[in-house]
């Protein structure tokens, strides 16, 4: 296999979808000579079967706002990869999302899901419908609508989807009772990220947070690190950020940042419970401002519009919002002010300019495949719970979301570490997923 032969035939297929052939150029990169050394999987196609999703639907999606006007979206759910179980991914509300940025996480997602060490396939989905503005009567009927397009190529044995980035726990209840009534299946193993009452996992709100700072805690060990008293910046204000900052706060680390779209929270003695609380408040108003922090909590929290959370003096950066958020430039600015950490908890949150700056300038670093995979693993372990019709306490919960970093970051070592005792995050993450994906379609044939 040679990556630029592969990526030369993609460009000409795909061409403009940058996010999804970013994707595909990292992880070939990194598996090239592990690849070559297996000539069963340069006779099976592996890579060329691998690279290139199952099936793609495409769907309108047509509703009605509070002023009676019909309105159209496109959505979508692309079904990548199903050789180590059911596909498995989450579902973006969002006006940036298109099949590239679909396509992009799906192929991710089958790596991901491959190193929890949980039997789940890829997938992604979503819709260029943006709830920022919307009426909770508004977001229901659109849910209800997408669903109406979406449930026949979903189930909990087939396809389970979960939340994402504009779809959170009110989009999921709206989802799953227009499923429920158009399938007539009880079950309540057909989406993750469901309310507590209903078959939800405990745990799964924070969940993607939490994992990242054990992923964190784990990458800081193996270096001689610790994390207590070190300060953290994080980007955004959702589930994610929300779920970070709290376990950050209880590991003894001081979050000093947060950020949003129209500007940076400086947060100089650390955040606090209360703040924490509020990061809720922002996220459920659709306002998609952090200065809501500042005005709730002045001299507490410095607002500068304009500015991202790595303008502020940290120890360790967690990108936490969007693909692509953090580039080479915001990477040389938190070098400058002190950083020695980075932990991709967005998915490809960096981009390579920033990833090659932090590998060859000594900052640490470790890719979202790897550091966010908490939040599909208890999605896993919520699929599970639904299965034997029973709920495992928060301990338990926990306990096994500890287990399961602890052994994605394993992974990552085993097959990351250089010649001079380094590791190499991104490659160690990379070969992982790849091999055991690459197995299973291997034994599986050709199909």
């Amino acid at each position: 296999m040679k990556t630029k032969d592969i990526m030369e035939r993609l460009r000409a297929k795909y061409p403009g979808e940058s996010e999804y052939l970013q994707a595909v150029q990292e992880v070939l990169e990194s598996i090239e000579d592990v690849y070559n050394q297996h000539p069963e999987f340069e006779q099976a196609k592996i890579v060329e079967r691998m690279v290139e999703p199952d099936r793609i639907f495409t769907f309108r999606v047509t509703w009605v706002d509070d002023k009676g006007e019909v309105q159209t979206n496109t959505g979508y759910r692309i079904q990548f990869n199903s050789a180590i179980g059911p596909y498995k991914g989450g579902l973006r509300f969002h006006r940036a999302v298109t099949p590239s940025m679909l396509k992009f996480l799906g192929f991710e997602q089958t790596f991901k899901n491959a190193l929890t060490t949980l039997p789940m396939g890829g997938a992604k989905g979503g819709s260029d419908f943006d709830p920022k503005g919307k009426t909770d009567a508004e977001i229901m009927r659109f849910c209800q609508a997408f669903m109406l397009e979406l449930w026949q190529c979903i189930g909990p044995d087939q396809d389970i989807p979960a939340g994402d980035v504009g779809v959170g726990g009110r989009e999921i209840g709206f989802l799953y009772g227009t499923y429920k009534k158009l399938a007539r299946e009880y079950n309540t193993g057909v989406l993750t990220g469901k309310g507590s009452t209903w078959g939800g996992s405990i745990l799964r709100p924070e969940a993607t947070g939490f994992g990242a700072l054990y992923f964190t805690q784990n990458l800081l060990h193996h270096a001689g690190k610790d994390i207590k008293g070190c300060k953290v910046a994080v980007s955004g204000f959702g589930n994610v950020a929300w779920g970070a900052c709290i376990k950050a706060l209880e590991l003894g680390a001081k979050v000093v940042a947060i950020s949003g779209p129209d500007g940076v929270c400086a947060i100089p003695d650390g955040i606090t419970k209360e703040m924490i609380d509020y990061m809720l408040v922002m996220r459920a108003s659709n306002r998609d401002r952090v200065e809501d922090m500042a005005t709730k909590f002045p001299g507490k929290a410095i607002f500068t519009p304009g500015k991202k959370a790595w303008s502020i003096p940290c120890d360790i950066a967690l990108p936490c919002a969007f693909q692509n958020e953090l580039s080479e430039d915001d990477a040389k600015e938190l070098k400058a002010n002190g950083c020695w950490c980075c932990c991709e908890v967005s998915n490809m949150g960096c981009q390579p300019g920033a990833i090659h700056f932090f590998q060859h300038n000594g900052i640490l670093f470790a890719p979202g495949k790897a550091v966010n995979a908490g939040g599909v693993a208890t999605s896993g372990l919520e699929m599970t719970q639904n299965a034997e019709h029973i709920s495992w306490s928060g301990k338990e919960v926990d306990e096994k979301l500890h287990f399961i970093m602890k052994s994605i970051h394993e992974q990552c070592v085993k097959f990351g570490t250089q010649p001079d005792g380094s590791v190499d995050y991104v490659k160690g993450a990379n070969i992982a997923g790849f091999m055991k994906v690459a197995q299973a379609m291997l034994e599986q044939g050709i199909v």
